[in-house]
């Protein structure tokens, strides 16, 4: 089954925690601390694998986590880092953030991409030792690794893209100058899939050619099956669009010609710039009349036309040279870049403070990494959060609202009884 587009969730490794420990041996007094400090956790790469060319996989497999690093030890030992994971994907896979569309990464190259970063290992206890602070009994948790949705989407890297109305010959030509084997029959949408075909010439020469399911009027908006494979010809370096000369479906060439032209044009208008070919095939089948008006309306336009017939293999050796020769003017294949991330302008110590009942909730997302880092159970580590608290302003927005002493406050899920 040919997928082309699927959405995953990523989940990088947290970091390891610090450890809080102190040094005993015989002979050795006060020793100290001497907790080390958690591994870094693992980091999601995407590599581009060639063997691949569908994400048929990421349909039944939708979550991928990387390994969490390893909490510290005694003796300042730092507990190993998470393993990385690496997802092979197609090449030619862009990686957007489902939530906001932005292009992550293009997985064309053969350079792995990091994707999500696993978090930092937290400080052990041995790191807080001071000339005054000589026994902290607090160490830092690991930092959460990056959590994000992503949607793959599959662009093929070819050279050359055929388009055109169904049933014109596409699969045929690419079956003739190429080892590709699409199916081919008389009937419309017989390709259903893309198909990629290399093209040689000779032992130096050769390109990629994509053979894209039809397309019909409409669909740019998403009618027919073609729509569901546009996408694949952004890529491309030149467009072939072969057209049925024959008119043996009841269509007028020229307007094939003109409706896919505003198909391509409707769904990026950087298509309609895209060079481009035009193959009059079927001519076998054509009058000479019809060839030649067709001909001369394309010559008009400023292009050449080719005439072929794909099914007797003839003009398909023009054509093919032709293209090749093209191409050696163009620009390489397409690389889409990353698009930068600008984070949005928010208060860092924004809160807000709502009374519900006898019980004061304090919403503040930034004190979340705060309350990892505090241990309950040590006086200083506790004094570092009521610090935190009115530096912060949200001591003094509870006493405004009123707070007495012993009052409930609670605070992402933490509670405990104010107290002046």
């Amino acid at each position: 089954m040919f997928i082309d587009v699927a959405k995953i969730s990523l989940r990088a490794g947290d970091g390891g925690n610090g450890a809080v420990s102190f040094h005993r041996e015989k002979y050795v007094a006060a020793g100290g601390p001497d907790g080390g400090d958690g591994g870094k956790g693992g980091d999601i790469l995407f590599v581009a694998d060639s063997n691949l060319s569908t994400l048929a996989d990421f349909r039944y497999k939708r979550k991928y986590a990387a390994e969490n690093g390893a909490n510290g030890g005694p003796k300042r030992c730092t507990g190993k880092n998470g393993a990385d994971l690496i997802i092979r994907v197609p090449r030619g896979t862009l990686i957007k953030d489902a939530e906001t569309g932005r292009l992550l990464a293009d997985i064309s190259g053969d350079t792995p991409v990091v994707v999500a970063r696993g978090g930092k290992g937290g400080w052990g206890n041995a790191r807080f030792a001071t000339p005054t602070r000589q026994i902290p009994r607090f160490a830092k948790p690991g930092r959460l690794g990056e959590r994000l949705e992503v949607i793959l989407e599959l662009k093929l890297l070819a050279d050359v893209g055929l388009v055109g109305f169904p049933n014109v010959g596409k699969s045929t030509l690419i079956s003739m100058v190429s080892q590709a084997r699409p199916e081919i029959a008389n009937y419309h949408f017989t390709t259903l899939t893309p198909v990629l075909g290399v093209v040689r010439l000779e032992e130096n020469t050769s390109f990629v050619m994509a053979d894209i399911p039809g397309l019909i009027e409409g669909a740019s908006e998403g009618v027919g099956l073609g729509h569901d494979f546009l996408r694949h010809i952004e890529r491309c370096r030149l467009l072939v669009h072969i057209v049925d000369v024959s008119g043996i479906e009841g269509r007028d060439p020229i307007e094939d010609f003109e409706t896919i032209n505003r198909e391509l044009k409707a769904y990026n208008p950087q298509l309609a710039e895209r060079p481009m070919m035009v193959a009059a095939n079927k001519c076998d089948l054509a009058t000479p009349e019809q060839i030649a008006r067709f001909r001369a309306y394309i010559q008009e336009r400023g292009m050449e036309c080719y005439e072929l017939s794909a099914a007797t293999n003839q003009g398909t050796r023009e054509l093919v040279e032709a293209i090749a020769a093209k191409l050696a003017t163009l620009p390489p294949i397409l690389e889409f870049e990353p698009e930068p991330y600008t984070a949005p302008e928010v208060d860092p110590q924004a809160f807000e403070i709502v009374k519900d009942g006898e019980v004061f909730e304090v919403d503040a997302p930034w004190l979340e990494p705060v309350l990892r880092t505090v241990n309950m159970d040590d006086y200083e580590s506790l004094q570092y959060f009521q610090r935190v608290l009115i530096q912060s302003g949200i001591i003094e927005r509870l006493e405004q609202m009123g707070v007495q002493e012993g009052d409930t406050v609670r605070i992402l899920g933490f509670e405990f009884d104010y107290v002046r």
